[in-house]
């Protein structure tokens, strides 16, 4: 018997029918989101030339949102400021990838599995946990701050990486995000792997996961933002432990005199994770507008 479940179907998603409109109403809403993206662009793009901006520029009053000399002298700054300190810059960098990586990668892989139980078997009080972690998202960083502190103090990971990365593999957005899109996986094609003598950590490997590639990547993207600008200071006393963001806050300590530095850093804590999400953006559009699944 063909071993059919070794092949990902990928085509489960149907796209939702495009609504008539008429030549008019097409370029009326092609203005109406040009206009919009040309504000939501605007920051991102004065970042940029800031970080091309001498020193004479970013003082300039008005600001201006265009560069007019171009230099990397706000780089080559921050570079020289960074290294004559004790903790090297590559240091912050390599601490901001370390935590951003492995939360992120643990924190899609563990709400995945979770999700699979909770969407594909019927268990007493399973409802009863999924409603939890729907309560869960109720609540703000700031009143679950506390009860996080304390929790990594009783398991002694104050000052390491996992002070970081263990709440970070536990947020419950992830976990009901997964469930909406296994359950939509149809339990005809489960049952057929399963007949062909597929484990279910096998199926969940070949079917699962790349079928709801487009919400485990939406996913990926909203915890990379979110740890790429944690500061750690919570949770790391270590200046070898602490991330970029930190550094920043450190550097804009400096006063004026550190302007161009700044404005350096502010463009490097940006570009990577737009690199991220244009990477992955044709699969977030992806689950933006999925509709169903169909067998």
């Amino acid at each position: 018997m063909a071993r059919d479940y070794m092949k990902p179907k990928r085509r489960f998603f149907r796209r939702q029918k495009q609504l008539n409109r008429s030549a008019a109403g097409n370029a009326i809403l092609f203005v109406i989101m040009g206009i919009c993206g040309a504000f939501m662009a605007l920051p991102i793009i004065m970042i940029a030339n800031n970080a091309l901006k001498p020193l004479d520029e970013l003082f300039q009053f008005p600001p201006k949102i265009f560069v007019r000399n171009p230099n990397l002298d706000n780089f080559t700054d921050l570079f020289v400021l960074m290294n004559d300190s004790w903790v090297p810059f590559s240091r912050y960098i390599m601490n901001t990838f370390i935590i951003t990586g492995v939360g992120t990668f643990g924190h899609v892989v563990l709400a995945s599995l979770a999700a699979y139980p909770l969407a594909k078997n019927k268990f007493p009080g399973r409802n009863l946990l999924f409603g939890i972690v729907v309560l869960s998202l109720m609540f703000s960083y700031n009143v679950t701050a506390i009860p996080n502190y304390m929790i990594v103090s009783w398991l002694h990971l104050n000052n390491t990486y996992l002070a970081l990365v263990l709440p970070a593999f536990s947020y419950g957005l992830g976990l009901y995000l997964m469930k909406q899109f296994i359950e939509q996986i149809p339990d005809s094609l489960l049952e057929s792997c399963r007949l062909d003598g597929a484990s279910e950590f096998k199926i969940f490997w070949s079917i699962i996961m790349p079928n709801v590639k487009p919400a485990w990547l939406t996913l990926a993207i909203f915890q990379f933002q979110t740890l790429w600008s944690n500061t750690g200071s919570t949770f790391l006393r270590s200046e070898q432990l602490k991330p970029l963001q930190y550094a920043l806050n450190q550097i804009t300590l400096g006063g004026d005199a550190r302007r161009g530095a700044v404005a350096a850093v502010q463009f490097i804590l940006a570009a990577i994770p737009i690199i991220f999400f244009v990477m992955c953006q044709s699969n977030v559009i992806e689950t933006m507008t999925t509709s169903g699944m169909k067998e």
